[in-house]
């Protein structure tokens, strides 16, 4: 997930586009595959292989293909959307009682590499724990914490990623231009994005005869934002309850994000929310004046901190007293091991960005955002924030690669077509049922959960994630408006790794281990 950190929430989580190699195009007279015309059609290569997850065999049918969406009303028979997907389904059990779970990475407009190689596919591939993988060849490897073992899978492309595209066939070439503006407005944006989902999941459901599934929803990153928005799409619009909706590194309000809270200034809670993640980092760096005996206790004593005594002095604002204020510097410097100068000229609030430039600048590196135990060279020694993210820089080539050479070899597709690891978007619409401001789906995902009750919830992230901070998506989760009987709906689960929890193999088990229980507690299926 190589990409560069930017000032604002969205443009942090939005990701440049990048194509990964294909094959050479069809120089006959048949379409190519990525054509307009071949792309109104869906596709699809079926093949069969194993996996052996945690000891146990299991025997799966893989397919990987394309399903055709279309608009609505009197643009139904419209097509929109040629959406990619790849779905294992295990041989040998009924359809109708075996969970399926809908699997997708953020961006927004991010391909679903990430997930499908480095958690829950069948095959992983081996990346260095917290430092740069080196180059090719990389290794594939029989993934022991598949999700297969616990529900078929469906790993999604998102609209102009992957094998993805949007449909734009007028044949008058001026006429086509307008058409593929009017789908990138319509489908880049918070309302589009959820909807297309949310038709793809049905579609899937009648082509494959699982209507009657026990469903998951599994997202991560802006696949949070997006799952809140679908699960309730697709229960309040589409009448489809859902067994459960699993969320990895979480970001539902996107005014708490610490990765350009200057921007928003007067409102303090990014800063006091992301303190736990720095301290983890300063912990796992070795930053600390007074190292700890145990991270937990440290993290609840940090937490409480938090929001007790450095909230309120971020709270007064101008009128905060110097004697207060030097007192608050020098214990965030016991905290996460910024030097109290710095955080004086900082004035108590340290972004994100601010945080992974300066916490290793003795030795002119910066820590990583999605997973700061990675650590690279700093861009500019003299900076004021990072400029771009040591983790993905260093496994980012390993998760392309294995991916070309597997959907390809293994999967039987792909073998004309360019495969984009994100969307071409020059615009993301956070626009959110018609209201402009800063993106806040928290009362989508209580809406799915109060008008369906029986809705659980499972939350995952990592102690070193800065993209979407552990401490912050608990708050969320503390602040759904939703009854109180609701809450014991919700479970959590934090793991010693990033963003990609995955990333870190103690982690990937135990995920693998929390969301297999999860789904076996949820399925209502008697055995």
């Amino acid at each position: 997930m190589r990409k560069l950190p930017l000032a604002t929430a969205l443009a942090a989580l939005l990701l440049s586009t990048t194509a990964l190699a294909g094959g050479d195009k069809h120089h006959d007279k048949t379409p190519a595959a990525d054509s307009p015309q071949a792309m109104l059609v869906p596709q699809s290569s079926t093949t069969s292989g194993s996996v052996s997850v945690e000891g146990k065999r299991i025997d799966y049918q893989a397919v990987a293909g394309t399903l055709v969406l279309h608009g609505k009303g009197d643009k139904e028979n419209e097509p929109t959307v040629s959406m990619f997907y790849t779905a294992y389904f295990k041989k040998g059990v009924a359809a109708g009682k075996r969970p399926i779970t809908f699997i997708y990475n953020g961006g927004p407009g991010s391909a679903t590499v990430w997930l499908h190689m480095g958690a829950f596919g069948p095959r992983r591939v081996v990346t260095a724990d917290d430092s740069h993988t080196p180059a090719a060849p990389y290794q594939l490897i029989n993934n022991d914490y598949s999700l297969l073992d616990a529900s078929d899978l469906v790993f999604i492309d998102a609209p102009g990623a992957g094998f993805s595209r949007l449909i734009a066939n007028d044949k008058d070439p001026a006429k086509r231009a307008k058409q593929m503006k009017d789908r990138k407005k319509a489908i880049y944006g918070v309302d589009g994005d959820g909807h297309a989902f949310a038709q793809f999941i049905t579609q899937f459901l009648s082509k494959y005869g699982r209507w009657n599934s026990p469903k998951y929803l599994f997202g991560e990153s802006y696949g949070t934002t997006r799952s809140a928005v679908v699960a309730n799409d697709l229960e309040n619009e589409d009448s489809v309850d859902l067994n459960g909706v699993i969320l990895l590194s979480q970001i539902l309000n996107f005014d708490l994000s610490i990765d350009g809270p200057s921007h928003n200034p007067g409102i303090d809670l990014p800063y006091e929310l992301a303190l736990p993640t720095f301290a983890a980092t300063a912990y796992y760096h070795h930053k600390l004046p007074s190292p700890p005996a145990d991270l937990q206790s440290f993290l609840k004593e940090v937490e409480q901190y938090a929001t007790g005594e450095y909230a309120s002095a971020l709270m007064a604002g101008a009128t905060l007293d110097p004697a207060r204020k030097q007192a608050v510097a020098e214990k965030l410097h016991q905290y996460i091991g910024l030097p109290v100068a710095y955080l004086l000229k900082a004035n108590l609030r340290v972004s994100g960005g601010m945080f992974e430039h300066e916490l290793l600048a003795a030795s002119d590196d910066s820590t990583g955002r999605l997973d700061t135990r990675f650590s690279g060279p700093s861009i500019d020694a003299m900076g004021k924030s990072s400029e771009y993210d040591p983790q993905s820089s260093a496994i980012s080539s390993a998760y392309v690669a294995a991916f070309n050479n597997y959907v390809r070899k293994d999967l039987k597709f792909g073998q004309n077509q360019t495969y984009r690891l994100y969307a071409d978007i020059d615009h993301w619409d956070m626009k959110h049922h018609g209201h402009d401001g800063s993106l806040n789906v928290m009362g989508d995902l209580a809406m799915a959960m109060k008008t369906n009750p029986d809705l659980k919830v499972m939350l995952n992230g990592g102690y070193y994630d800065l993209a979407t901070p552990f401490y912050t998506a608990q708050y969320e989760m503390d602040h759904l408006p939703i009854p109180e009987a609701l809450q014991k709906n919700i479970s959590y689960h934090w793991y010693p790794s990033g963003h990609m929890v995955y990333a870190h193999v103690p982690s990937l088990k135990k995920l693998h281990d929390n969301v297999a229980s999860f789904i076996d507690s949820t399925d209502n299926v008697s055995r």
